[in-house]
Parts: structure tokens; C-alpha cells; sequence
């Protein structure tokens, strides 16, 4: 089943195009990363699955029903971790995470969903004590109450130290494997990378990309970079490399160069520059990671 189905959706607020004629199909089960610079569109999305805002144009489904018409039925069966989310200072964690409870109408014990997020020794504490890491680890545990069917995950590693942010990757990884579909907005790239199964990249409001990361990494034609340490990077033998059949960018940097090329044009690269009378005294070759991907689809420098 398709859990969300956006078709021709446009969004203007006036003069402004906040989205523009997005397609998007993100399967059950699946964990979808959602990319884009600040100002892209992605919060806008979000709030058109959820219906706190329409479309100008186009169709919205999640979960098999129109978003307009069933909006409560589909945030009922839905987790939200919200960008930006402000805790009720003077409520503890467990008052907090039953409180959601309680909105679902659910019956679950508050105390196992902050033992997941690592909070359960912080349960009768108020949250107005809770450092930002804390406060994005019990609206994680808000977000899971209910067994959701799909979780909407807006920066869920905000102001996380690397064990939280890899205990939240865990719990993502978790959440799929019991059968749920995880939409996880982010802008730091090392976590979707860890952690998505395919990646929507979005620029002023258009989807210029969607595929798993290494699909991208062939759209892109940078499926690798290969760092290169010479004995002397003269002008003559970077003007070659750059003229090898394959190569897409070599940049310098004292006597190493970092060439982005084919996987095929690896072996010419190291060939070309020896046959120019340069020593080669080390190489070391790498993926392109997903920021790279990033840059060369926006513009933009990933964070």
C-alpha cells in the first residue's frame, strides 16, 4: 500500500510559490528522508499531509484516504514530532506523555514509551527542566504513542548529543521493522544517510530528486572521489587529469588533488598522472557522501 500519495501539489500564499507541482509516492514501511535547503517547501509539506494547511492545487492521500476529508482519522494513526516543539514547563515527563495518551485514546503504559527514549529516570521531573536534547526525546516518546501506522519526523536529532541521535535512529530503525512509515525531515545529512531507505531533495519548491542515495549518486555522475597525494601537483599534470574521459572536477590543495570521476576513469586518472613525469605516493578512493549529493542538486551547503 501507498502511505502517501501527493499528486500535482501546488501551494501559493499570495505572491509566494511554496510549492510547485509535487509528485511524491512514499510506500509502507518505507523510511523516506526529506531534503531541502531552508525555505525549500518541506514544512509546508508537512503541514498539507497533516491538513493544517491546503493545497492550491493538486491531490493529498496518506494512508489510503484524502487528506481533507479524513484528517482526523489520519492524525489519529499518526506520530508527529514537530520542529520546534514547545513542552508545558510546569507538567512532568509522564504527565506529558499521558496527556498524549489520553488525546489518542489509547491505553499504554507512559513509563515504557520514556524508557525507550531514555527518559524514564527523568519521568517526575518538569519538563521546564529538561535541557533541549530531553525536551526532543519526550516529544519523541509523545510522537510513538499508539503504535502509529506513520510517524512525521521534523528534525527529530535537534539538539541531540551523537548517543541520542543514534538511539533515535534506532528507534526509526524499530518503528520499520514493526511495519510503520517513517517521513523524516531533516537537514542533517549524516542521519538520513544512516538511517533512509530512499531521499527527496527539494529546491524552491520542487522535487528535483528522489531515489536511495546511491541512485542519486549515478543521477548526479559523481559516484565516487578519488584523493590523490602527488610529490609535486604540477599545472601540467591537473590539466590533464581534468581532460581525462570520465573525470567531472579536480580540485587542488597543496600537492593533493580530489578528483570526482567515474568508477572507470579511477585507473586512467592515476595512469595520466604519471605519464606526465608526476610521482604518485598515495591514493585513497570514497562515495560520494550525501552532502556532496546535496550541494550539486541545491546549490546549497548541507549542514
Amino acid at each position: 500500500m501507498t502511505a502517501i500519495d501527493l499528486d500535482g501539489v501546488t501551494k501559493r500564499y499570495g505572491d509566494v510559490l511554496a510549492l510547485n507541482d509535487l509528485d511524491l509516492m512514499i510506500d509502507e514501511g518505507e523510511i523516506f528522508g526529506f531534503l531541502g535547503p531552508n525555505g525549500a517547501g518541506k514544512s509546508t509539506t508537512i503541514n498539507i499531509l497533516l491538513d493544517f494547511v491546503r493545497p492550491t492545487a493538486g491531490s493529498v492521500e496518506v494512508l489510503g484516504m484524502e487528506a481533507r476529508t479524513h484528517s482526523k482519522e489520519i492524525r489519529a494513526r499518526t506520530g508527529v514530532l514537530p520542529e520546534g516543539f514547545e513542552v508545558y514547563e510546569r507538567l512532568t515527563g509522564r504527565q506529558h506523555v499521558q496527556f498524549a495518551i489520553e488525546s489518542k485514546g489509547v491505553s499504554q503504559d507512559p513509563d515504557a514509551l520514556l524508557q525507550r527514549v531514555d527518559l524514564l529516570d527523568a519521568a517526575d521531573r518538569k519538563a521546564g527542566g529538561y535541557s533541549k536534547g530531553m525536551q526532543q526525546r519526550l516529544t519523541m516518546a509523545m510522537a510513538l504513542v499508539g503504535d502509529p501506522e506513520l510517524l512525521i519526523l521534523d528534525e527529530p536529532t535537534t539538539g541531540l548529543d551523537p548517543r541520542g541521535a543514534r538511539e533515535v535512529r534506532d528507534i526509526v530503525r524499530q518503528e520499520r521493522d514493526r511495519g510503520a512509515t517513517v517521513f523524516f525531515s531533516s537537514h542533517i545529512l549524516g542521519q538520513v544517510q544512516a538511517v533512509c531507505d530512499r531521499v527527496g531533495i527539494l529546491r524552491e519548491g520542487e522535487l528535483v530528486a528522489v531515489d536511495t542515495i546511491e541512485g542519486l549518486r549515478d543521477a548526479a555522475g559523481d559516484g565516487s572521489k578519488l584523493t590523490v597525494s602527488v610529490d609535486v601537483a604540477t599545472d601540467e599534470a591537473v590539466e590533464a587529469v581534468r581532460n581525462v574521459d570520465g573525470v567531472q572536477e579536480v580540485t587542488v590543495r597543496d600537492s593533493t588533488l580530489s578528483v570526482a570521476c567515474e568508477e572507470g576513469a579511477k585507473t586512467r586518472v592515476i595512469s595520466t598522472i604519471e605519464d606526465v613525469g608526476v610521482t604518485v605516493e598515495d591514493f585513497s578512493t570514497e562515495e560520494t557522501s550525501l552532502e556532496d549529493l546535496f550541494m550539486a542538486y541545491t546549490g546549497e551547503e548541507g549542514r
